[in-house]
């Protein structure tokens, strides 16, 4: 054991000789990448898809109809797409590169806040949690929120420190920025403003964001960040002038942030009924799952809570911004989920890192060995939840739905003339996008009158008089929402008397969480 601990705290000190977000960062990056196009592109990544795909202006229309709040997002993957194509992997890059930059951001910050080791050891931990790689390898824009809660979090503490117009500036950007990404994610103001206001009222060692040297009391393993500088350890303006002019800055530095984002609120809250309808009123059982939730992992999860805990107890006043940070979104978006449907946990994955800060402090009071074992034991534990969520990304990871199966099925056995219809049509599970995604080139959806971007949604407009628009098809490939043994019975309504009246099922395949079926036309229709 002896020659463990020494390997291991060699180890330590070469790490420590490297900048402080390095390590973290490389490590992020390589557990993202890992698998990244294992899993296929799960329903909500298939309405990224389908934006992105769109014109600027068809965007436009889709924000007016459905989704707003995600609308400058699928703008930035529209971009990206023209650039770098639509494949799996070129969809979820951008998130691998956002979590890659919030786990090296939080080492900053952790060693900005508390010292070197707390934010080494919070950024590892951060790297190898599964919803880092869950939504790091998910074209969505939690990863991004989460870069951008961390990067404005990091923005602020250096504005309450060295108070600039030039800094307040770059926070304003960060927070803008953050609203247009994900409005959720600025409930994370509520935590910036309480520490402003503590700033205002005690100073910045009350709040916990002082300078080692200017405020806090430091812990003994405290060691020099790379990144101080002299002027780290003075804080200009502490009186009480200098605390007001701190006060109205974060004021106007998040104007930008309300002026831009308002907006989209308000027009997100007119597309509420259909964006969630999905999601249900929030019970007081649901805080008690939420660490399993956002870690995408019970286990770990509770483990980041119990090393979180500890590490607050431990750093006592610094502890304000990144519990704040933690609780306050938690608690209003509780809050509001019990009287409007909101409670959703993945909303709320970018107060990840600040738990992780938290437990790096804890694991910065022990020796370098347990800390390391610490970091690997979450790692382990883990592993289980890391290899489900690269078959898929569906919920539970045992209930796969299996697009591109169904599209190779149809892709190998289609002729000319061949038609197309899915059940059901307006879901969230996305038949049509799915096959389209996959197969490219898939044969006429019969029974479509408006497609969905002419529409400016995610759904297509259908037949109201299915028998006439399948007057003139000899062979219909039947996509059906799970399995069946009779998919052509299981069709509803005049979609189903239609197809039944007129067609008999030739073939039938089962995939995962989808049935083909081949219909062709009765004799002497």
């Amino acid at each position: 054991m002896g020659g463990l601990s020494e390997s291991t705290g060699a180890a330590w000190e070469h790490l420590r000789r490297l900048p402080v977000w390095l390590t973290p960062a490389l490590l992020t990056l390589a557990v993202t990448l890992t698998g990244l196009g294992s899993a296929q592109l799960w329903r909500d990544e298939l309405a990224t898809w389908s934006a992105a795909s769109r014109s600027p202006g068809d965007l436009a229309r889709l924000a007016g109809t459905i989704d707003a709040a995600t609308g400058p997002y699928y703008l930035l993957m529209h971009i990206w797409t023209t650039v770098f194509g639509d494949s799996t992997i070129a969809l979820r890059l951008p998130a691998v590169l956002a979590m890659t930059v919030a786990a090296g951001l939080l080492a900053v910050l952790g060693a900005r806040l508390v010292d070197r080791r707390t934010g080494l050891l919070a950024g590892l931990l951060f790297a190898v949690l599964p919803s880092t790689s869950r939504y790091g390898q998910e074209a969505r824009p939690y990863a991004l929120a989460t870069a951008l809660a961390v990067l404005a979090t990091l923005l602020l503490v250096t504005a309450l420190r060295r108070p600039g117009w030039a800094r307040w500036a770059g926070y304003a950007v960060a927070v803008a920025a953050l609203g247009l990404t994900h409005l959720i994610a600025l409930t994370l103001l509520t935590a910036h403003a309480l520490v402003v206001l503590v700033t205002w009222w005690r100073g910045p060692g009350a709040a916990g964001v002082a300078s080692p040297a200017t405020g806090t009391t430091p812990s003994h393993h405290t060691t020099p960040s790379h990144h101080t500088t002299p002027s780290d350890h003075t804080t200009p303006g502490t009186g009480s002038a200098g605390r007001d002019r701190r006060v109205w800055r974060w004021v106007v530095a998040v104007i930008p942030v309300a002026v831009l984002a308002g907006p989209l609120l308000l027009k997100a809250r007119t597309q509420q009924s259909r964006q969630l309808n999905w999601v249900g009123l929030a019970r007081l059982d649901d805080l008690s799952a939420l660490p399993g939730g956002v870690a995408q992992s019970s286990v770990v999860g509770g483990l980041l809570v119990g090393v979180a805990a500890l590490g607050a107890a431990r750093l006592g006043r610094r502890a304000l911004l990144p519990v704040s940070a933690v609780l306050l979104p938690v608690l209003l978006l509780f809050a509001a989920g019990t009287v409007v449907p909101l409670w959703v946990p993945r909303y709320l994955v970018f107060v990840v890192p600040f738990a992780c800060l938290l437990a790096g402090a804890a694991l910065a009071a022990v020796a370098a060995p347990a800390a390391v074992v610490v970091v690997v034991l979450a790692a382990l534990l883990g592993l289980p939840d890391q290899a489900a969520l690269r078959r898929t990304h569906e919920w539970p990871r045992n209930a796969p739905v299996d697009y591109a199966g169904a599209a190779h099925v149809i892709g190998v056995g289609q002729r000319p003339g061949d038609a197309v219809a899915y059940s059901p049509r307006h879901s969230w599970l996305f038949l049509d996008l799915g096959i389209e995604y996959h197969l490219g080139d898939p044969p006429r959806d019969v029974l479509v009158t408006e497609d969905e971007v002419r529409r400016g949604d995610l759904w297509a407009a259908e037949c109201p008089q299915p028998a006439q628009c399948l007057a003139d098809t000899s062979r219909v490939w039947l996509v059906v929402a799970g399995r069946h043994a009779e998919p052509l019975a299981d069709v509803p309504g005049v979609k189903g008397d239609a197809l039944r009246a007129d067609f008999t099922v030739a073939q039938v395949w089962q995939r995962p969480g989808l049935t083909v079926a081949l219909l062709t036309s009765r004799p002497g229709r």
